[in-house]
């Protein structure tokens, strides 16, 4: 496994990181031997960097991490993030920051990051006075370092970052979104400021992870591609920028896992050649010619009061534009969101609006949930 730095904090991590958002699941709930043997075999791979947070897996993912990672927390990087939205007042900073700690079973946090910024939830922190408990926290030894996880535009995360001598930062990038939210000039921005960077969804929710579509599959041949899917080019892309330090995946399977471990051997800047950089803008731009929404699947909508599986709908709406099978996605969609299993169709929305303020893409998920009900229920 390669590593890179965090120079402020002074330590090499794994290149590849575990994100633990999308874990196996069984009936909708986090499928613990499955999801135990995955993380064991990312550790035993070299991983040495793992992600939680308090919403993942519907609030039970650091139960069950802290549980799994036990017998070797001492050995990895432990990250989890503090849920500025359901702060309401300031001792709730500690309160949470102590049940985190209960729930992963640890006395310390290696890093520990304020989650899901924006302008809005930065103007909250800085009331709330933020900083100065998570300096106490550092003083008292229960968090090394301090960073943030970041969804919101430019300027937003400019002010951020100049706002405090931070360990590290967490940003979305990808070969899809080179352009959005912080993008390549907030990543360059980081850098030049010595400010480590953390790239999450580097395969955009899995949708940098299809097959190589057949229309690009001369492309791919030029380019001397020959992974069975893009997933191999998405992660080495992002690996092909010095001012990324870690790349996380949230991976499902010990096959995604494997494959990513693979990718993970040749993870250093400058590790394209050209004709896969042309390659890469291929893909870039095929996929923004199709894609219906840029959802994530991060699940950060759910849940829905009526039980709408917001990011299924919307992984069925993109593999459908995205591949143009159409008819597939159709039965593909009506089988998993049957009406004997737990996610709801998009005709269920009755658009309370509830969902689009967590969005992190600020996606408008009720008119697109629109479109998918004329995809695939008319």
């Amino acid at each position: 496994m390669l590593h890179r730095e965090i120079p402020r904090l002074g330590k090499e991590y794994s290149i590849l990181g575990f994100g633990c958002m999308r874990l196996p699941t069984k009936d909708g709930l986090i499928d613990e031997p499955k999801a135990e043997a995955l993380m064991r075999e990312a550790f035993e791979g070299g991983i040495n960097y793992f992600d939680a947070a308090w919403p993942y897996h519907g609030g039970k993912c650091e139960e069950f991490v802290g549980r799994a990672m036990k017998p070797w927390r001492d050995k990895v990087t432990l990250v989890t993030k503090l849920p500025v939205w359901l702060l309401e007042k300031p001792e709730d900073m500690e309160n949470f920051l102590h049940k985190q700690l209960e729930f992963l079973r640890t006395d310390h946090f290696d890093i520990y990051l304020l989650h899901s910024m924006n302008a809005e939830r930065w103007d909250k922190m800085q009331r709330m006075n933020a900083l100065d408990f998570l300096e106490r926290a550092r003083k008292a030894g229960k968090i090394r370092g301090i960073g943030f996880s970041f969804h919101d535009g430019l300027n937003s995360f400019k002010t951020i970052a100049d706002a405090y001598p931070w360990d590290m930062c967490q940003i979305q990038y990808n070969l899809l979104d080179d352009n959005f939210q912080a993008g390549t000039e907030g990543l360059r921005y980081a850098a030049s400021k010595g400010l480590s960077v953390v790239v999450m969804e580097p395969l955009k929710g899995g949708n940098i992870s299809l097959p190589v579509p057949e229309e690009l599959k001369s492309e791919a041949k030029a380019a001397g591609y020959t992974a069975p899917n893009l997933a191999d080019l998405g992660l080495r892309w992002v690996w092909d920028h010095p001012e990324v330090s870690v790349v996380l995946s949230g991976m499902t399977t010990p096959e995604q896992l494997r494959q990513n471990l693979a990718s993970a051997k040749r993870g250093m800047p400058g590790n394209l050649s050209d004709a896969e950089r042309t390659f890469a803008a291929q893909v870039r731009s095929f996929f923004v010619e199709r894609m219906r929404v840029p959802c994530t699947s991060c699940a950060y909508c759910k849940p829905c009061p009526q039980g709408v599986d917001i990011p299924q709908c919307f992984t069925n709406l993109n593999n459908a534009a995205i591949s143009g099978n159409w008819e597939a996605q159709k039965a593909n969609y009506n089988y998993i969101l049957a009406p004997d299993r737990e996610g709801k169709k998009a005709s269920h929305c009755v658009e309370c609006g509830e969902c689009e303020p967590k969005c992190p893409q600020r996606i408008p998920i009720r008119e697109k949930l629109k479109e998918v009900v004329a995809a695939f229920e008319s």
